[in-house]
């Protein structure tokens, strides 16, 4: 039996809280400074927290090391799964040709309007693709299309990175949410609510500083009906669907509501466009049938109506009910029952929730299956301009897995970190110790989630690494958990425009060569002035100011 405890070494909480940060100073260490590939950072990052669990906090050596399995077994499935498959139905749009069509569509909306197109591709579309795709996925192919429409290499960066803020939270399917909810035993419904009710103050201001970005205070005050219709209808859709809906499907409703309304709006009101603003793209000699502009969106659609049957449909029979009827509990062998709390009770975390059918991975995967049935039976009648087949959808799918080979070690490696450390009390120490900070704690809690992303380019990483933390110093300084961990989740949505990972993706997409340093020069004041209004807004969630607005 073993019981974690906060003042493991010596009996000195603040000596147990410098030891137990060790990994996490490891891993920035070894990523920032020595260079090393992710997943090496993260395998190294894991060995030091064995080696602290271990000897420092006095865990027994097969239950720190059954503790790393477990971590590594939950960041494979179903996080990796999820990103896996959904990564497959955005790979189905651009292997057979759909995917141009979509380019299409949205500089035939934009009326030619640079500013305008920015706003659309960069937000709601690439919104659209962090929700199936994220990872950096969305970062390379948003860049790459707003260079197409003629932005200037730095400007179409600074645009998709500040466009990125506002979806993140929700990317791929929800996993950053799903992966605090599961590390810190709080209903991943509660932290997307939590979570909802803060990104979408990030998404109401988002369009205007893309205004900015693009043509300054003229910008603004030539687009300004458009910026606050798209911040309004996409912080809207991210509140009504992560709070009511489905927060899986939180970046899908907002992307389309903004959309659907922005396009609407277009029809009745045009933007005064100078010429340097205009689009190098004349979308309106590209003609586009009511077919093929169907199926360029018909995946997105699909995921749309899918999920919302999976996730509310009771009538006759309850669809969500008899989905989780198929979870199969698995008690974690040769660690459950072995650790136990203060009270001598299993601990929780130490069970295995096999989801092998309610998972959205599996949902994704049945959306795929319809993709590649639909592509496939339209390819016939394309004359070779649209090609599919079962064979090349598949195709996709096993190029997909190779593709993400590494970022599916990374992630794997970094929840086999967080489990090490949440179930060897690592993360508890720091946390008691972060509580000495007393109620000025949550104006810091989104600085947490920020530093996670920067370091490791994932929000769910960052809510690996933290989410538990912040849920332990909740309880120590007396603010709600849920509050803390959706300000986490908010938080990291922030420093990813700062993560050398994203800042690489960025540079090769735009082909700026070793152009790191230069993006990073001028992508810190949006990071970080948007960084400091969330702190501000986490602050006042915990106080009678806003603290209507928490969950729970």
């Amino acid at each position: 039996m073993f019981t974690p405890v906060i003042d493991a070494v010596g009996g000195s909480l603040g000596l147990s809280a410098l030891c137990a940060i060790l990994p996490l100073i490891g891993f920035f260490i070894f990523l920032m400074v020595l260079k090393m590939k992710a997943h090496w950072a993260a395998l190294s990052s894991v060995g030091v927290a064995l080696l602290v669990g271990i000897f420092l906090f006095k865990m027994p050596a097969n239950l720190a090391f059954l503790s790393f399995t477990e971590g590594v077994a939950f960041g494979l499935f179903p996080i990796v799964y999820i990103i896996w498959m959904a990564v497959w139905v955005y790979d189905l749009t651009v292997k057979s040709g759909r995917f141009e069509d979509l380019r299409t569509i949205f500089s035939k909306i934009g009326r030619g309007d640079m500013r305008v197109q920015a706003m659309l591709i960069g937000f709601a579309f690439g919104g659209l693709l962090e929700a199936l795709a994220g990872f950096g996925a969305p970062i390379a192919i948003v860049a790459a299309m707003l260079l197409a429409i003629g932005l200037k290499p730095m400007k179409a960066v600074l645009v998709t990175f500040v466009a990125n803020c506002a979806p993140v939270a929700f990317g791929a399917m929800g996993i950053p949410v799903t992966t605090g909810g599961l590390l810190t035993q709080i209903p991943g419904e509660q932290v997307a609510a939590m979570a909802g009710r803060q990104v979408s103050l990030i998404a109401l201001i988002v369009p205007f500083i893309l205004a900015l970005i693009m043509d300054g205070t003229r910008g603004v005050r030539q687009t300004w009906p458009m910026a606050l219709l798209l911040g309004i209808t996409f912080g809207g859709g991210q509140f009504l669907a992560s709070n009511y809906f489905s927060y899986v499907l939180t970046d899908v409703v907002a992307c389309l509501l903004s959309l659907i309304c922005g396009v609407a709006f277009l029809r009745v009101w045009k933007p005064k466009t100078p010429e340097d603003q205009a689009s190098e793209i004349d979308a309106s000699t590209i003609h586009l049938s009511g077919d093929r502009a169907f199926l360029a969106l018909f995946p997105y659609l699909l995921v749309v109506v899918v999920f919302s049957i999976t996730s509310l449909w009771k009538i006759g029979v309850n669809i969500p009910a008899a989905l989780k009827s198929t979870d199969i509990k698995v008690q974690w062998p040769g660690l459950h029952g072995h650790l136990v709390n203060q009270a001598g009770e299993p601990i929780p975390n130490t069970i295995f929730n096999f989801n092998w059918l309610s998972t959205p991975g599996t949902i994704l995967f049945f959306c795929g299956l319809i993709t590649v049935l639909v592509y496939s039976l339209a390819a016939k009648n394309s004359n070779g301009e649209y090609p599919m087949s079962f064979k090349a959808g598949f195709s996709q799918l096993a190029e997909g897995a190779y593709k993400m080979r590494y970022s599916a070690l990374t992630i794997a490696a970094v929840m086999g970190l967080a489990y090490v450390m949440n179930l060897s009390g690592q993360t508890a120490s720091i946390g008691a110790f972060l509580a000495a900070t007393g109620t000025i704690f949550p104006l810091l809690s989104p600085l947490l989630g920020w530093i996670g992303t920067w370091v490791t380019g994932s929000a769910t990483s960052a809510n690996a690494l933290f989410a538990q933390m912040q849920s332990t110093t909740a309880t120590q300084v007396g603010v709600s958990p849920t509050l803390l961990v959706g300000a986490n989740t908010a938080g990291a949505t922030l420093g990813k425009m700062m993560s050398p990972q994203t800042l690489t993706i960025a540079a090769n997409a735009v082909n700026m060569e070793n152009g790191e340093r230069k993006i990073m020069a001028q992508a810190w004041k949006y990071s970080l002035g948007l960084l400091v209004y969330i702190c501000i807004i986490a602050y006042l969630q915990s106080t009678p100011i806003l603290g209507w607005m928490v969950v729970g």
